[in-house]
């Protein structure tokens, strides 16, 4: 007959089986770790496709597949410390703030608020720099600038001054239009009838840059607190809903640098 140690009343309780548990896990690594298996599927895409032209369609290996596999690995590192912080700080903290605006009552402060958070996270934008610098080589070459590094870092400094104004300038409309309610369609037609009519005005050598300004705005750093801004700000607002209103501002943030960097060719010219 089988004994049940836990039915037997004399056994002292220093004597009784103990369960013996593992250790616990933070949640902020099994968070992280679930993160970095989803970047290490959204990255094997372009992975299979580098993979696929390099092996069979060149029909050679890389030179240092060590080094790449490292590459590949401090990418996906990357990638997913970047989507922890914006889910753990910035999502939030651009929430909090829109409601905190709404709260306190102040049109004014929250415009100056909507226009300094356009600018500040435009001009610090890294892809932004780039072709910003690489537009003011460009203009050295065609002799639109003078060709010394003077010329060309103050060009590039004011090509990237003149997105982030344009930046800051469309964070103010679309905060305008979640609080007034307008309709967003009417605003992105007139603001692209006027890029059309603006093209063909302004000097050929700045169109492309000025449609290439448009896209590079929205990209890591102005994306996440834009997007914060623009849901928050449409929760906390009676009346508004933030999937009708909350977004839309990225779409104001790549329509105005286009009118606005063909504008400085304009008159710069």
């Amino acid at each position: 007959m089988a004994l049940n140690f836990l039915s037997l009343p004399d056994i002292p309780p220093r004597l009784r089986p103990k369960l013996v548990r593992g250790p616990r896990i933070p949640p902020v690594l099994r968070d992280l770790a679930r993160a970095f298996g989803d970047s290490v599927r959204d990255l094997t895409p372009i992975v299979s496709v580098i993979a696929f032209f390099q092996i069979l369609v060149l029909g050679q290996a890389p030179d240092d597949f060590l080094t790449i596999l490292a590459g590949m690995l401090c990418v996906a590192a990357g990638l997913t410390l970047f989507v922890a912080g914006l889910e753990m700080a910035l999502f939030p903290l651009g929430e909090s703030m829109a409601n905190g605006f709404v709260h306190k009552g102040s049109l004014s402060a929250l415009i100056a608020f909507a226009f300094a958070l356009g600018f500040g996270t435009t001009v610090a934008e890294p892809a932004l720099i780039a072709v910003c610098a690489e537009a003011a080589r460009a203009a050295a070459v065609a002799g639109v600038i003078a060709d010394d590094p003077a010329a060309i870092a103050r060009y590039a400094l004011e090509l990237r001054f003149v997105v982030a104004f344009a930046v800051g300038i469309a964070i103010v409309i679309g905060v305008t239009r979640i609080l007034m309610g307008w309709p967003i369609h009417w605003l992105i037609i007139g603001g692209y009838a006027l890029v059309v009519m603006m093209t063909t005005l302004a000097p050929r050598e700045i169109i492309s840059i000025a449609y290439d300004s448009g896209a590079v705005t929205t990209s890591t750093i102005t994306v996440p607190m834009v997007t914060a801004l623009g849901v928050g700000l449409a929760s906390s607002i009676r009346g508004r809903n933030p999937m009708l209103d909350g977004f839309g501002l990225i779409a104001f943030a790549s329509l105005t640098p286009m009118i606005f960097v063909m504008g400085y060719g304009m008159a710069t010219n």
